[in-house]
């Protein structure tokens, strides 16, 4: 969710108006719009003082990330169409298969 539709949502959920929040923040209401806007990039006391006035608080967290997922590689597959992602996955299980066969110890 981006800073713009947050703000928005709280302000529909609170039943304010743009103007009636801009009131609030002592700000007129194209600034609300604009702070509405996709692709908006409010300060976070901003969108913390916007947040406050439709009754909600700013909540923030921090989460270590999974490096052992390789998410660029994730985002490039969901790209593929199902037909390339079968092709994809029947490869690398033959590779695999290929690979298990060479490290099996001979009888």
């Amino acid at each position: 969710m981006t800073a713009g539709s947050l703000i928005r949502e709280r302000r529909v959920a609170a039943g304010m108006t743009q103007s009636e929040l801009a009131t609030r923040l002592g700000t007129s209401q194209p600034a609300i719009a604009r702070l509405e806007r996709p692709g908006s990039n409010p300060r976070v006391g901003t969108l913390d003082r916007a947040l406050r006035e439709t009754g909600h608080k700013l909540k923030m967290s921090a989460e270590p990330l999974l490096e052992s997922v390789d998410e660029s590689l994730i985002v490039a597959n969901l790209r593929l169409s199902p037909r390339e992602r079968l092709a994809t996955f029947s490869a690398s299980h033959r590779n695999l298969r290929g690979l298990l066969e060479r490290a099996r110890p001979a009888p």
